[in-house]
């Protein structure tokens, strides 16, 4: 169903800024094919989204790998309806972006028969640890009151980068989501409040690295990674807030820059692969270059405006390096996918150009009580006249009348087979 956030837009438009692992070309050739439907009808890339359409896509696409370590149940409460279980690192919580038969809901229905569960304290992708999951809405909505009210106490382990401090660290700085398709946080003003209290457990000095419980005392989302990162010990293996790529030298300490900036850049290809081909490489016209040309607006990922679009503030610019910085990285460890995306020149049907696809056949109406009665007439799909389809007693009636194509057969071998086909025919019931 069509989310808030989208009303009002053009379809393309909000498939090239939700979606990055395609290029602006592929999508808008993909809406043109009709691999898209809204409440059943074909979408085109100009098509505006309303209120209640149901939005359908038709994709091939392989999920990501996950780890190889299975989920295991730690408790099956089976009178009050719960499970505790253990959760390994990079699996989801539920179905999202290009994962679906391996979230931790689709894994407890395949693989252990429970095909109703309630999901109320969830944990990141990367985060292994315990969950309690409700098998009854009764149950789920009374443990979500325990978990909002702060009753529920929650603890994490996490080794951070540098030597942490001995003392107890409080982090009370708010966070806020800028970023939806990344899936970005930060510490901002306008933010959402956030609670975590740290306690060193043990530094190791070979590694430079120290191991930390943490307690949070809110839910926000990556609070933990963020606070971490926000007091300048991110966690040591973090793929987002651990990376220098993204946040330089001092890796995100106190924090980015809030003062809104409206400076955008268009993206660009990395060196090797900027050439006029390019299926990022805009063209604000038609393609046929006649007289029948005109142009046309540029979608905000073409200009990079799509930057920030999801962000319920506007950004700095500091923040908004650090996300260009992090689709660079990412479609660096892609191998440049998006950049290389070809498939729409062909310009043609979503179908291989050595697969040739046949019209399809007459359909026949029979009607009730009768004998069955061709239901087309005029031309197929390749202009050519289609052939009345006669029953088994008509064709027989006509055959003697009827000319033969060439190569026709010897005339004297047609009358001595002639009256044996009519003689062998089987009688009609």
């Amino acid at each position: 169903m069509a989310k808030e956030r989208w009303l009002g837009r053009e379809i393309l438009e909000v498939v090239s800024t939700e979606f990055r692992d395609r290029s602006m070309e592929y999508y808008r050739y993909a809406l043109e094919s009709g691999v898209t439907s809204i409440n059943g009808r074909p979408a085109k890339p100009d098509t505006i989204i309303r209120n209640g359409d149901r939005i359908e896509n038709v994709v091939h696409r392989h999920e990501p790998p996950i780890t190889s370590t299975p989920v295991k149940i730690i408790l099956h409460d089976k009178e009050r309806g719960f499970l505790v279980i253990n959760k390994p690192g990079s699996i989801p919580v539920h179905a999202t972006g290009r994962y679906y038969h391996h979230s931790l809901v689709q894994i407890l229905r395949n693989d252990f028969g429970f095909d109703k569960v309630y999901t109320i304290n969830r944990l990141d992708r990367l985060t292994s640890g315990l969950m309690i999951v409700p098998l009854n809405a009764d149950l789920a909505r009374s443990l979500s009151a325990e978990f909002v009210n702060g009753s529920v106490h929650k603890e994490y382990i996490a080794r951070c980068k540098g030597e942490f401090p001995v003392d107890e660290v409080v982090c009370e700085e708010p966070l806020l989501t800028v970023d939806r398709q990344m899936g970005l946080n930060i510490v901002h003003p306008e933010g959402k409040p956030a609670k975590t209290v740290f306690n060193r457990i043990r530094y190791d000095s070979n590694t430079h690295t120290t191991v930390v419980r943490c307690r949070p005392f809110t839910g926000r989302s990556h609070q933990i990674r963020v606070h971490l990162q926000y007091l300048g010990y991110p966690i040591a293996n973090d793929p987002i807030y651990s990376e220098e790529r993204i946040w330089g030298p001092n890796l995100g300490k106190g924090g980015v820059d809030v003062i809104p900036s409206g400076e955008r850049a268009a993206p660009a290809p990395p060196p090797h692969l900027r050439n006029e081909y390019s299926p990022e490489s805009f063209r604000t016209g038609t393609d046929d270059g006649g007289p029948n040309s005109h142009e046309r607006k540029l979608l905000p990922r073409e200009t990079g405006h799509d930057i920030g679009m999801g962000s319920p503030v506007p950004l700095s610019a500091d923040a908004v390096q650090v996300i260009t910085r992090l689709r660079s990285m990412k479609d660096e460890d892609e191998d440049w996918s998006r950049w290389r995306d070809v498939v729409f020149r062909a310009k043609g049907a979503l179908t291989p150009k050595t697969v040739r696809i046949p019209p399809l056949s007459p359909q026949n109406r029979r009607k009730r009580g009768g004998a069955a009665e061709n239901a087309t007439s005029g031309l197929d799909g390749e202009g050519e006249e289609v052939a009345a389809q006669l029953s088994l007693d008509e064709a027989l009636v006509r055959l003697p009348t009827m000319e033969a194509s060439e190569p026709a057969v010897d005339p004297d071998t047609w009358d001595a087979v002639l009256p044996r086909m009519l003689f062998t025919a089987p009688p009609r019931s």
